[in-house]
């Protein structure tokens, strides 16, 4: 939420600092001419309106810099999120026992393409691919592919507790039994 707010502000700060000096040429092509004020004053605002631009360019690099180190991570999460997921793919193909070519259908079924597009890339006929899908969703135990998508994204979604956590609870506390009054003595939370 900060960061936003910060390039908001860092914005409007350029933008005031570049009107300041734009100003003196717009209004001379206007034809208007302001009070003059004195030297030293003019001076004193060209160089707060010189720093105001120096200092947005200094922390536009900071943000820039920061956006792309926040990308490098979105990137590398994507990448092992990726890589567990193709890791749960090879580990269920292998437990149904699929063939390489049903493989190579399983995969382009996940990823959505339809038989005609499966055929065409594998070169084979619609029926063969036809055939190799009802062999993968019977051997997968599944009735089509929306079911068979499922059991890969629930895998990948199932939370896991920890080790030492009580296998009674998800979150690692023990549930009381039916009938028991919880420990008033803690207080609520």
């Amino acid at each position: 939420m900060r960061r936003p707010v910060t390039l908001i502000a860092l914005i409007i700060l350029q933008a005031v600092c570049a009107l300041f000096f734009v100003s003196d040429i717009v209004m001379t092509i206007l034809g208007v001419y302001p009070v003059p004020i004195g030297w030293t004053l003019r001076e004193a605002l060209e160089i707060a309106a010189a720093l105001g631009l120096i200092l947005g360019l200094v922390f536009g690099a900071v943000a820039l810099r920061r956006s792309l180190a926040d990308l490098r991570r979105a990137e590398g999460k994507l990448r092992r999120a990726s890589s567990a997921f193709m890791d749960v793919v090879d580990d269920r193909f292998a437990e149904w026992g699929l063939t390489p070519a049903e493989r190579d259908v399983a995969l382009f079924a996940i990823k959505g393409l339809s038989i005609q597009e499966i055929a065409a890339l594998r070169k084979t006929s619609e029926g063969t691919v036809k055939a190799q899908t009802n062999a993968i969703y019977r051997k997968a135990g599944v009735t089509g592919r929306p079911q068979l998508l499922s059991l890969f994204i629930e895998e990948l979604m199932e939370a896991r507790p920890p080790a030492d956590a009580d296998p009674s609870s998800a979150s690692g506390r023990a549930m009381p039994e039916a009938g028991a009054i919880p420990d008033q003595s803690r207080g609520s939370a």
